[in-house]
């Protein structure tokens, strides 16, 4: 995943901040131990939130790059990005 121009060091804490909450690694988790693209109720299944909360969570994993949403009407399937993860491995091995 390109930074395009944006400071690395402004970049790695965007990533760290998104991981900030236990809830967000706890998807993280989940979606890497997964085949493919899983729905919402899936990931609420695994957490004990409610699924406003979760899809607050994702959105940010999203947004940051450590999720993928894939419309698959009717539902919306999430998956692991794997370019984001790496990207947060690169950063952090760069301190």
């Amino acid at each position: 995943m390109a930074t395009s121009g944006v400071d690395p060091g402004l970049r790695l804490a965007r990533l760290a901040r998104a991981l900030g909450h236990p809830a967000r690694v706890a998807i993280i988790h989940f979606l890497r131990n997964q085949a493919g693209a899983v729905p919402c109720g899936e990931i609420v299944s695994q957490l004990p939130l409610a699924q406003s909360t979760v899809s607050q969570h994702l959105r940010v994993l999203v947004e940051a790059g450590f999720v993928i949403r894939e419309a698959a009407p009717p539902l919306v399937r999430y998956r692991i990005d794997p370019r984001g993860l790496a990207e947060l491995k690169r950063l952090a091995g760069e301190l």
